[in-house]
């Protein structure tokens, strides 16, 4: 399905729910192609179910806690140098 954006803001709940059932829908700017909408298939849940199951990806419901940032050393040769002495 192809659909300018105008009709897209005007009928977006009914766009959405036919990418919902697996339709492709193609949104167009002056009949030029800017974006496509697909759905997500509902076996990606089971899919991810799975995984959490397996033990494979675990989540918490809450957002991941991160380590603090590599610090970099300062002196001795910048990574550039090192490859442009690899090359000679």
């Amino acid at each position: 399905m192809s659909i300018a954006v105008h009709e897209l803001k005007a009928n977006l709940s009914k766009v959405l729910t036919r990418a919902q059932q697996g339709e492709v829908i193609e949104i167009t700017s002056h009949d030029k192609l800017i974006a496509r909408i697909t759905g997500i298939p509902q076996l990606a849940d089971k899919g991810l179910q799975k995984l959490i199951s397996n033990g494979a990806v675990s989540w918490n419901g809450k957002k991941p806690v991160l380590r603090p940032p590599l610090q970099l050393s300062t002196g001795g040769k910048s990574v550039s140098e090192m490859v442009l002495e690899d090359r000679r």
